[in-house]
């Protein structure tokens, strides 16, 4: 009777080439904090300085009652302590911006994806594996990281004689998956940041303009004639700083997250592509 050999898997037979990168994310969470120490330093001791106004308080301290801005930059510091934080949120956008701008344009790599995607078609129907992985190389992003991943397995998969022609397939595609799964969270991350000060910024000038209103109506039942009118219309001005602070912070905080989200998925197109490239080709090539 003859011997049976058993059809062997693709989890026993095959193995991933992609190992997660361990990075930590701490410093994305100590940068609010820092911005905001150093929003109200910009606005203590900077839009603040007794120089800007005709009437400092003596006694200084952590809110200093400075009368007579000199300057419309100087009003701003008599919107009371939302404005601080208000000037954090937006160094804090800032500080993200840029962050992401670089992480992102790395990822996109050099070149038009959708021509670095044609190349390595090319490669791969004339069977120069080689060559598409050195493509990849000169791609440098995040597409032709998870394109080099794949050819890899690819390049495996052609010399297997254990496994069939759908079951390479299947394990070119997990190999896909697997490292799309390492590339997408690192071109997400810390955009939960501007999405989060873009609904936050306007709602924290809102507070601050109706504590401002507050206490300028408070002092006006206080006091009467003329002088409090005036007392109350520059009261208003001031608290109307906030709300300028806070819609200013959550538009540039809007308009960078959908440039960023729209970078992110047109590099997600292109992983997606070129996997379908990889399956598609091999089924097509090596049955």
């Amino acid at each position: 009777m003859a011997e049976t050999k058993p059809t062997a898997t693709v989890a026993k037979s095959t193995s991933t080439s992609v190992q997660p990168a361990k990075k930590s994310n701490a410093i994305s969470w100590i940068a609010p904090l820092l911005c905001i120490i150093l929003g109200f330093i910009i606005w203590r001791f900077v839009i603040g300085a007794d120089s800007n106004f005709t009437h400092p308080d003596p006694s200084g301290g952590f809110h200093p009652h400075q009368e007579g801005p000199k300057s419309g930059l100087a009003r701003m510091y008599q919107g009371g302590v939302i404005v601080p934080i208000l000037i954090g949120a937006l160094l804090t956008v800032l500080t993200f911006v840029i962050e992401r701008f670089l992480t992102i344009s790395k990822a996109t790599g050099s070149g038009n994806i959708a021509e670095f995607i044609r190349k390595v078609q090319y490669n791969l129907a004339n069977k120069n594996v080689d060559a598409a992985i050195a493509e990849c190389d000169k791609q440098k992003g995040s597409v032709g990281n998870v394109m080099k991943a794949g050819l890899r397995k690819y390049k495996e998969m052609i010399s297997n004689t254990e496994l069939d022609t759908e079951q390479k397939v299947l394990a070119i595609q997990k190999e896909v998956e697997e490292a799309t799964a390492l590339e997408l969270p690192m071109l997400e991350k810390n955009l939960v940041f501007l999405s989060t000060i873009a609904s936050v910024a306007t709602l924290m000038g809102l507070l601050g303009t109706v504590i401002g209103m507050i206490t300028s109506f408070a002092a006006l039942g206080e006091s009467g004639g003329g002088e409090a009118a005036q007392k109350l219309s520059e009261g208003i001005s001031e608290a109307l700083y906030n709300t300028a602070l806070g819609i200013g912070t959550s538009a540039f905080s809007i308009i960078m997250y959908n440039i960023f989200t729209t970078k992110i998925d047109g590099i997600t197109y292109g992983i997606d592509e070129s996997g379908f490239t990889l399956t598609q080709s091999f089924a097509s090539l090596y049955k």
